[in-house]
């Protein structure tokens, strides 16, 4: 049995991996938590830890354990009211995972996943010029910047010690509980509205949630993950309107879609303050994962639309 310490356990993709590992006799499982559910499951060892940073004591909980999937960590927000918003990530995000990488090291653990993002390569594509795996560092806020140096750290702890470090950077996840900026989507679309989007040509990559758990269940084993930095994706990209009819047409709905002038959205958006949003539905964000597939010898399991279709069955106003 391969013992396993899973952190984050209690967000969006680390519970559905823990869900999947669970249901799997090879696995031993740890998983930590700030707050315990309510609902313990007699096949996972329970660890509560109040904070993930530099000082939290780890040794107790890495007795034995074979590798760590460390998914905890200060998420990427919208409206920051830290006062220093990069402080505060990298007391979790930086600190807290090479704290937790050099206690594992000691330990003895073989091998370590760490789940970072796509942002650390940047924030838009130039139409056909995916994100591939050997892109130089590009982060343009305080989250990816976290990340960045995770990486950079986790590397040079891995060389020092002998521990494996495997690195996966997914894009907007979504898929069933999804939170964030999918849910704001999922409200747009169910609105009996002409949408202004049909002039915006843009192709973003995605990952559903099933896609990802599967990638890292293969980087747990696989003997080529070691080392190595992997890039993830639906490999199905798509733009705003059809990402929207998509995600309509998964939920039993009709989506009406027009075409607007991209500089009468912009001044839009501007004036309304959400020039941001502008970024997102217009701007472009590709992910090349032809590395993970040769490398892994994998390919996305799940279907898009399947996941999209699960998107509304966590969604209280379907």
């Amino acid at each position: 049995m391969i013992k396993i310490l899973l952190t984050g356990s209690s967000g969006f993709v680390g519970n559905a991996l823990l869900n999947t590992l669970v249901k799997s006799s090879e696995y031993d499982i740890k998983s930590v938590y700030r707050i315990l559910p309510s609902i313990l499951n007699k096949n996972i060892d329970y660890i509560q830890i109040d904070s993930i940073d530099s000082k939290t004591n780890w040794k107790k909980y890495l007795e034995g354990i074979d590798m760590v999937v460390h998914l905890a960590g200060r998420v990427h927000l919208m409206n920051d009211s830290a006062k220093s918003p990069l402080d505060e990530f990298r007391h979790v995000n930086t600190e807290g995972t090479l704290n937790l990488a050099k206690k594992a090291a000691i330990a003895g653990v073989k091998r370590f996943i760490f789940i970072s993002t796509i942002k650390v390569l940047g924030e838009q594509t130039a139409p056909g010029q995916a994100f591939k795996s050997g892109d130089s560092f590009n982060p343009q806020d305080p989250y990816s910047i976290s990340k960045v140096e995770a990486e950079v750290g986790l590397k040079l702890i891995g060389e020092a010690h002998g521990m494996e470090i495997v690195i996966i950077r997914p894009p907007l996840v979504f898929g069933q509980g999804v939170k964030g900026n999918f849910t704001s989507l999922l409200k747009l679309t169910r609105l009996p509205i002409p949408l202004p989007f049909g002039s915006i040509q843009n192709k973003r990559s995605l990952v559903s949630v099933e896609n990802l758990i599967d990638l890292i269940v293969v980087c747990l084993t696989h003997p080529k993950a070691k080392n190595q930095t992997f890039l993830v994706s639906d490999d199905d990209d798509m733009d705003t309107s059809e990402l929207i009819s998509r995600l309509a047409e998964a939920g039993g709905y009709k989506a009406y879609i027009f075409g607007f002038p991209l500089t009468m959205l912009y001044i839009l958006l501007q004036l309304l303050g959400k020039l941001p949003i502008y970024d997102r539905l217009c701007g472009s964000m590709q992910v090349n994962i032809e590395y993970t597939k040769s490398q892994l010898n994998w390919n996305p399991p799940f279907k898009v639309n399947d996941s999209l279709s699960n998107c509304w069955l966590s969604d209280s106003h379907h």
